[in-house]
């Protein structure tokens, strides 16, 4: 089954609908109001769309208002039955100090399709496409992984470039990496365009490899599944951790989730800029007008493509 070409546009009019809301919080500090200013139009176009839309992916508990919760029903619940992943800004604190690298981003797959993963650290590898099946593998270690890489790539170790997550728990792949002379693109924040940064005909890096967010490592599969990426995925949980895991359903606490265990069937993926990025350009006010860009992805229909829309104020 794949799902209907004419929802591309309807979701990516919700997260344009977003990345404006956000955007006028841009350099005001405010990283609240910023999230507000896109969590607010991004469920009032959800639940303008003809489905029963699931949140298995959200940002936050059913308590924590004004959070897209997971669990909340969206659409108007006539229509084919999805599973939806949101994150109506990525880079809060980007958008808030006027930095770039900020969006408006969601998911979707059929009804079961996505893991719902908890609000909880997973550890991950990103690479691109028309690599073997399942290269990586976090058990491999560093080195071993590097040297895999190069080999499939068919790449001096020394041409490789990672990205990583500027962090203090990535010292130890950090050392490996600067051992074998790997060149390394620190990102601050943004752990998702961070990942997505190994797709393309000419991608920025060769491999991420990082710990982040789980919600972000099941929608950059979403992302990756589109292009024939790989990504490996496992769970940090401390006590907090495994009670909202095994909120979710999920037992087994080690298992290492490949891309097809995070994304299964047809998947859209929508991010609109906020502010000028790697994935999409930023919003641009342009007096009685917003102009927004999107990068957008339907696995199904094979479709790659930045698009430009207007909207009146």
């Amino acid at each position: 089954m794949s799902i209907d070409k004419k929802f591309l546009n309807l979701f990516t009019k919700v997260t344009e609908k977003a990345a404006i809301g956000a955007s006028k919080y841009i350099g005001k500090k405010d990283k609240i109001a910023a999230d507000k200013g896109a969590v607010d139009p991004m469920r009032r176009e959800l639940n303008k769309i003809n489905m029963e839309g699931t949140v298995v992916i959200g940002e936050g508990e059913m308590d924590e208002a004004p959070m897209l919760y997971i669990g909340e029903k969206l659409g108007t619940l006539n229509g084919p039955k999805f599973d939806i992943a949101v994150d109506p800004l990525e880079g809060t604190k980007f958008t808030a100090n006027g930095e770039s690298n900020a969006f408006s981003v969601l998911a979707i797959s059929e009804r079961g399709g996505l893991l719902s993963a908890p609000d909880t650290y997973m550890e991950k590898i990103a690479i691109g496409s028309n690599l073997p099946k399942n290269l990586m593998d976090l058990d491999h270690g560093v080195e071993k992984n590097i040297k895999l890489l190069a080999e499939a790539k068919n790449k001096k170790i020394n041409e490789l470039k990672a990205c990583i997550l500027k962090r203090p728990r990535h010292d130890h792949i950090v050392k490996v990496l600067n051992k074998l002379s790997v060149k390394i693109n620190y990102i601050t924040d943004g752990d998702i365009v961070g990942a997505l940064s190994v797709i393309g005909d000419n991608p920025k890096n060769d491999i991420y490899y990082s710990t982040g967010g789980a919600p972000e490592g099941v929608v950059v599969a979403a992302a990756l599944s589109c292009y024939g990426g790989q990504i490996q995925g496992r769970l940090v949980l401390d006590e907090e951790g495994r009670v909202k895991a095994k909120k979710l359903g999920i037992t087994d606490y080690d298992k290492k989730y490949n891309i097809e265990d995070m994304v299964k069937g047809d998947v859209i993926f929508c991010a609109t800029g906020v502010t000028n990025g790697d994935l999409a350009k930023g919003v641009k006010d342009l007096g009685n007008e917003y102009e927004v860009n999107s990068f957008v992805l339907h696995k199904s229909q094979k479709t790659i493509k930045s698009i430009t829309n207007i909207y009146n104020k």
